[in-house]
């Protein structure tokens, strides 16, 4: 992330004809749109594109914006901007009491509703913004989830201890890839001087118990004298 260009805006918006105005718009200044289709999955489409920000229509089908918005904040902290053609006081309020952070009204000016989307970013990720660490971070069907302490898959979730949590958010940020076991003392232990060899091992051994509820046991594959790679 960085200056205004780039960033990843997730719109959430029945009808179309709008959501491509808003993508083109978006587009035109160099942020990436991305149109969420299925809506009743809008938790599973913000988990897997890990949007910066999220355009989100109040009347949408089966749930609206409001379910939405809730549920996205057990996962993250991201700018979210209702889009609506209700305007009353009483909708602005209950936007903002789910957990909205602005609120633009139906039909709207691009040119404004750009400038409000680019000011909230500047306040999120610009140059003043305190820094925000990731809090989800979704690979396949495993959605990690820092501010609970959990990993889940579909409707089963464990709750992770601190270590387990840092040691799974490690291996999965590298997914894939083998991480040294030199990488995670130095990382999950860098304030203590001195660590048993042996205590990543445990922790390594407990996370797998934790992921083998999830059905992934086999998922932290242990490369001798290299390290440790996570397969999701």
């Amino acid at each position: 992330m960085g200056g205004e260009s780039g960033y990843r805006i997730m719109i959430v918006e029945d009808d179309q004809k709008i959501a491509k105005i808003l993508a083109q718009e978006l587009e035109r200044y160099g942020m990436v749109a991305l149109i969420v289709e299925d809506f009743t999955r809008v938790k599973e489409a913000f988990c897997s594109s890990q949007p910066d920000l999220v355009l989100l229509d109040i009347n949408l089908p089966k749930f609206d914006g409001y379910y939405w918005c809730r549920q996205i904040r057990t996962l993250s902290k991201v700018p979210i901007i209702f889009v609506s053609a209700r305007d009353q006081d009483v909708d602005q309020v209950r936007a903002l009491e789910s957990g909205g952070d602005d609120y633009i009204s139906k039909p709207f000016n691009l040119e404004l509703a750009i400038a409000k989307i680019n000011s909230l970013l500047r306040r999120t990720y610009g140059e003043y913004a305190v820094s925000k660490p990731l809090d989800v971070l979704a690979i396949g069907d495993v959605v990690i989830n820092r501010a609970d302490s959990s990993a889940s898959r579909g409707d089963v979730r464990v709750e992770l201890t601190a270590k387990e949590l840092e040691l799974l958010w490690i291996l999965a940020q590298r997914n894939g890839t083998i991480v040294s076991r030199e990488e995670l003392l130095d990382v999950l232990w860098d304030d203590e001087e001195f660590v048993d060899d042996n205590t990543l091992t445990v922790n390594v051994s407990r996370l797998r118990r934790r992921l083998d509820e999830l059905g992934l046991g086999q998922a932290i594959e242990t490369r001798r004298g290299q390290g440790y790679r996570l397969s999701l």
